[in-house]
C-alpha cells in the first residue's frame, strides 16, 4: 500500500468531484476454477476499489457517504476454517484503519446501507460492473437487472474516476517505472531465449516466470509468436524458425499493481533479412515519430493520423502503397497495414480503466471516434493529450492474408494498395514496437530507465552478445 494520507486524499478528491449521494465501489471476490474452494490464483482486485482504499483482500466493498462525510469498509472477518488454509489477516476494522476509513461493517449491512439511501431518494453511484458476482449482488443491493446495469451506472462516477486516475501522481510514475524495470527482463530474456528450435510456448513461459519472479504477475497474457500478424498471439507449441519474425508483446505488475506494457520484434535467428529490415525501419520511424509529436494540448488521435501518413509515404516508396497519401489514410486504406491505434492509457490496468467505457476514457467532447471506418474504430485513444498522462506508443505493419484476399475480392482501396506486390508478402507475419509514454510539461518521454533495444543494429548486436 501507499500510505494512508493517499488514500484519503484520493477519496477527498472523489467526494469533491461527485458532489452529493452515496458511493460504492465494489472489491472483486475469488473466481473459482471448476469448484468453488479452488480458488483462481493470484488474485487480483479491483483496480478502482485498489486506487481508493489500497486493500488486497477478497470479499470488500467500499462505501463513501458524501452528504453524511463517512466512509464504512464493508466486508466479513474470515474465520477459523480459512486462517487454517491461508494464515490469519487484519481484521475488517483494522483493514479499515489502514487505509484512513474510520467504520467498518458485516457485509449484510450493506444492505441496510442501500435501503436507507433509496429510501431517502438519494443517488446510489456505482461503477460498471464486469464480473457476474457483482452484477448479482447490484441486482440483490438495489433491484437493478444486470442487463440494465452498465447504461444506469453513474456517469458522474465514472467521470470522477477517469479524471483522477487519468493524471498519475510522482508515487504512481514510480511505480510504473518499476514496472517497465521488469519489463526490460522480460523481454531481453525472451531475445536471449529465442532461437531456432525453441517453441514459443518454452520462451512465454519463461517470459511469464520473469514477472512472477520480480512482481506480482504478468499485466496481461503475454504475446509470443512467430504469427506477427495475429493481435493477440498466444505462445503455442510451435518450433521457432530460422528466417521467420518473433513478435514478443508482454508486460509486468508491480505488487501495488501498476502496469508496464512493450512490444518488441526481431529475428529468430538473431539478423534481420533486407526485406524484414525495409518494414521494420517504418515502424522503427512512427514509433519515434509518436514521441516526437505527442505533448500536452495535442490530440493522440491528431499522433496517430501523423503516423498513419509517415507509414503510407514509406510504403508507397517501396511499392505496396500508391496514390496521394492524404486520401488514403482519409478512406483508411492504411488500415490493411495498421488496424488498430496507436495506443492507450495504462496504469492500474494495462489498457487503463477500459471497463469505465472507452469513450469516457480516451476521448473528450472534442475528440469523438469513428466507429464506422474499419481500423480507425479500434483507436482507443484520441483525446487531447494532459501532463501526467501515461499511454502507450505501438505502431505496426502486418501482413493478415484474409485481410488481404477479403479486401482484394471487394475491390476495396485498389486506388491506393497494390494488391499484385502485397500478395508476395503473405507469408511475412507483422512487426509492432511498444513503448509506455509519459506526457511531460513540454513534451513526452519514455517510462524505464533502460531502454529495451528495438532499433535494428542494436536488436541484432544485443542478440548476438547474450545468445543462451
Amino acid at each position: 500500500m501507499f500510505s494512508k494520507e493517499t488514500y484519503v486524499n484520493r477519496r477527498t478528491e472523489l467526494k469533491k468531484l461527485v458532489k452529493s449521494g452515496v458511493i460504492i465501489l465494489f472489491g472483486n471476490n475469488e473466481s473459482p476454477a471448476n469448484f468453488p474452494a479452488n480458488g483462481y490464483y493470484p488474485f487480483r482486485q479491483d483496480s478502482s476499489f485498489l486506487y481508493y482504499f489500497g486493500l488486497q483482500r477478497d470479499g470488500l466493498v467500499g462505501v463513501i457517504d458524501i452528504d453524511n462525510d463517512t466512509e464504512t469498509l464493508v466486508g466479513d472477518d474470515i474465520d477459523i476454517d480459512d486462517i487454517v488454509w491461508y494464515g490469519s489477516v487484519n481484521s475488517v476494522s483494522n483493514m479499515a484503519e489502514s487505509c484512513g476509513v474510520k467504520n467498518s461493517a458485516p457485509m449484510k449491512q450493506l444492505q441496510v446501507i442501500c435501503n436507507n439511501a433509496l429510501r431517502d431518494k438519494r443517488q446510489v453511484h456505482f461503477l460498471p460492473p464486469y464480473r457476474h458476482d457483482t452484477m448479482i449482488q447490484i441486482f440483490d443491493l438495489l433491484g437493478i437487472h444486470p442487463n440494465q446495469q452498465r447504461e444506469q451506472a453513474s456517469l458522474e462516477l465514472i467521470n470522477a474516476v477517469v479524471k483522477q486516475r487519468s493524471t498519475k501522481s510522482q508515487l504512481e510514475i514510480e511505480e510504473i517505472e518499476r514496472a517497465c524495470a521488469v519489463g526490460y527482463k522480460m523481454h531481453t530474456t525472451a531475445m536471449r531465449l529465442t532461437k531456432p528450435g525453441v517453441t514459443e510456448k518454452f520462451v512465454g513461459g519463461q517470459v511469464d516466470g520473469i514477472a512472477n519472479s520480480y512482481g506480482s504477475m504478468t499485466s496481461f497474457p503475454t504475446i509470443f509468436t512467430q504469427h506477427g500478424e495475429i493481435m493477440h498471439g498466444n505462445p503455442s507449441m510451435a518450433v521457432l524458425e530460422s528466417g521467420r519474425l518473433a513478435l514478443c508483446d508482454c508486460g509486468a505488475e508491480t505488487m501495488e499493481h501498476y502496469c508496464s506494457d512493450n512490444t518488441r520484434t526481431f529475428p529468430v535467428n538473431g539478423k534481420f533479412t533486407q526485406r524484414q529490415l525495409e518494414i521494420y525501419s517504418i515502424v522503427v520511424d512512427c514509433h519515434d515519430l509518436a514521441l516526437s509529436l505527442a505533448k500536452p494540448g495535442v490530440k493522440y488521435f491528431d499522433v496517430h493520423l501523423g503516423v498513419c501518413r509517415l507509414m503510407t509515404d514509406r510504403l508507397k516508396e517501396l511499392g505496396l502503397m500508391k496514390g496521394d497519401t492524404e486520401a488514403a489514410v482519409r478512406a483508411g486504406a492504411h488500415a490493411m497495414s495498421l488496424p488498430h491505434g496507436l495506443g492507450h492509457m495504462m496504469g492500474m490496468d494495462v489498457h487503463d480503466m477500459e471497463g469505465l467505457g472507452q469513450i469516457h476514457v480516451g476521448f473528450d467532447e472534442e475528440t469523438r471516434p469513428n466507429l464506422e471506418q474499419f481500423g480507425t474504430n479500434c483507436l482507443r485513444m484520441g483525446r487531447k493529450l494532459e501532463e501526467g498522462f501515461v499511454i502507450t506508443d505501438e505502431p505496426g505493419i502486418y501482413f493478415i492474408p484474409a485481410l488481404i484476399d477479403e479486401w482484394r475480392a471487394k475491390g476495396l482501396h485498389t486506388d491506393f494498395i497494390n494488391y499484385e506486390k502485397l500478395e508476395t508478402y503473405k507469408d511475412f507475419g507483422g512487426i509492432r514496437i511498444e513503448d509506455d509514454l509519459l506526457i511531460t510539461a513540454d513534451g513526452a518521454r519514455f517510462l524505464g530507465n533502460e531502454r529495451i533495444p528495438y532499433h535494428p543494429k542494436d536488436v541484432e548486436a544485443y542478440m548476438a552478445e547474450n545468445k543462451q
